[in-house]
């Protein structure tokens, strides 16, 4: 039995979405962030050293990483669906390897980056150290941050407007993998006034069947401090 372990508020609940669009039988174990560091809990560290989530056991093998869990469902439970083109050197094959590794190696650390220095703009410290810590999130925002954010939501903005989907006109596994960081952008971007294609693409997402299907088993969460729900 496939198991998906499923930390709140997390990146897991698009592996749920994944196998609602892929029609396998599978549970859902439950895990709570800790209240006050907000990390995983302690019962993730039995089953991968890192104890974080997603991960997913399928009988005796555990898969953690988000791309490496998509790749593995889909190479051996996908009909063709969601895969990538089967010809390696299509364009749309290339396109599918792209956008499953850009989600998380070039624009995640960057909302990760984001979420960070906004929370030591408003952590709680001595009056004097304020002025210190505000000028150095004014530097990171200003000088790093605020122009790699908006050249990524150009660049997909920009493929978007070319296609449907990432990889073309079919809505593949990539498109999944993908989720998370246009919902992560859509808490700190008006995608709907700035970004119309990324704005349409996250509306076609959340009105899948399975998507919602995933948030009925998964459950809604806080992504990046902004609720997604039915």
């Amino acid at each position: 039995m496939l198991v998906v372990h499923h930390l709140e508020n997390s990146r897991s609940q698009r592996i749920v979405w994944l196998l609602e669009e892929l029609g396998l039988d599978y549970e859902i174990r439950q895990y709570k962030r800790d209240p006050v560091t907000s990390l995983a809990p302690p019962e993730l560290l039995s089953l991968h050293p890192l104890g974080k989530a997603p991960m997913i056991t399928d009988g005796e093998v555990t898969i953690a990483e988000s791309g490496a869990i998509i790749e593995y469902l889909v190479r051996k439970y996908d009909d063709g669906r969601l895969g990538p083109d089967p010809d390696p050197d299509s364009s749309a094959a290339m396109a599918y390897t792209y956008w499953l590794h850009y989600a998380e190696g070039t624009f995640m650390p960057l909302m990760i980056l984001a979420l960070i220095i906004g929370r030591i703009e408003t952590a709680p410290m001595p009056f004097f150290a304020k002025p210190i810590a505000k000028g150095i999130v004014a530097k990171v925002r200003n000088g790093y941050l605020g122009a790699n954010v908006q050249r990524n939501l150009d660049f997909m903005e920009a493929s978007l407007s070319r296609s449907p989907w990432f990889c073309g006109e079919k809505m593949t596994a990539a498109d999944i993998q993908m989720s998370f960081a246009i919902e992560a952008a859509a808490v700190r971007t008006n995608l709907e006034g700035d970004y119309p294609q990324l704005a349409a693409y996250l509306k076609r997402i959340q009105e899948r069947p399975a998507y919602q299907a995933a948030l009925d088993k998964g459950g809604p969460y806080q992504l990046m401090g902004a609720s997604t729900k039915k």
